[in-house]
């Protein structure tokens, strides 16, 4: 690597003392209960004998992969709002990258997973347990991991094989492929454009897949009775919710070309750290079977 770019300093949210001291309190407020609430989630899901339907199974693997992606981002945007200079190194930084796109990208196949899930379930219920069996659940999540990370093994590799000479100075609070393009000395017009190709066809073709599944679904409702209207729509809902909250920004920030990085910071608030953190409320919520596993476990 021709970089001689050694280490780089990450800006954060914002550069002002008295901002970075709220966005402490508050980002480990938000971190805290996000690890606490996906953690009560898995071991709710693993512990409990009832909730063996592939929908838990797929939720205690979404809950499972949001611990470990707002662990990439936030510990660092935590510490990092109590020093003067938040610095990270070279390698640091592209292990940063790496490792937030694949559990990224894990994320939304998981997410599309789930959305077929219910709609074999709502619209084929007949065919459910043949069509959904153990055997494909799990293939369903060996896939998605093992797409997060031939995704992300795309946009690091070219991103670290970059000349870094100049500045180094991220204008943001974690290493992303738009703000380290910022960076780079060469032209990275190319590489801009192979990055939209690839984040930005995963995240709206995916978000597309969701779409359509649920307009099927609602279709299949016409001629049902409004106790399987309210059934089907409670099941969905939830999904809907978190579907928005995290393909909004995510099809937003990686959809078009890099211009305002200032906008891409508070987007990515909204996928790194907010929706990891609403999942296992979102779904306990108005989920009675989960609600009644956590306090078994919890009487246990």
């Amino acid at each position: 690597n021709s970089s001689s770019v050694k280490e780089f300093i990450l800006l954060g949210l914002s550069e002002n003392q008295g901002v970075k001291k709220i966005c402490f309190v508050v980002l480990l407020l938000f971190y805290t209960l996000t690890v606490a609430g996906n953690l009560l989630i898995v071991l709710t899901v693993t512990s409990s004998r009832h909730l063996n339907s592939p929908m838990y199974f797929f939720l205690g693997h979404l809950s499972f992969v949001d611990i470990c992606y707002s662990s990439v981002t936030a510990p660092q945007m935590i510490s990092g709002s109590l020093v003067e200079k938040n610095t990270i190194s070279f390698a640091g930084c592209m292990g940063q990258l790496f490792a937030l796109h694949f559990l990224g990208c894990t994320e939304i196949f998981i997410l599309t997973a789930m959305a077929y899930d219910r709609y074999v379930a709502i619209c084929r219920p007949l065919h459910y347990p043949a069509l959904m069996s153990r055997r494909l659940c799990g293939r369903m999540v060996g896939g998605s991991w093992a797409g997060g990370f031939l995704h992300s093994t795309l946009q690091t590799l070219p991103t670290a094989l970059l000349p870094f000479c100049g500045p180094n100075k991220v204008a943001h609070y974690f290493c992303d492929v738009h703000p380290l393009l910022h960076l780079a000395c060469a032209d990275t017009r190319p590489m801009g454009l192979a990055v939209v190709a690839n984040s930005g066809v995963i995240t709206l073709s995916c978000f597309l897949i969701l779409v359509v599944s649920y307009v099927v679904i609602l279709v299949s409702l016409r001629g049902k009775t409004l106790a399987g209207w309210h059934k089907a729509l409670s099941t969905c809902g939830s999904h809907i919710t978190v579907v928005i909250l995290f393909f909004g920004p995510c099809t937003f920030v990686y959809i078009r070309p890099t211009s305002d990085l200032s906008e891409d910071r508070s987007m990515a608030v909204f996928y790194t750290l907010i929706t990891p953190m609403l999942n296992p409320l979102i779904y306990t919520v108005r989920n009675g079977e989960v609600k009644e596993a956590m306090r078994r476990l919890c009487r246990r």
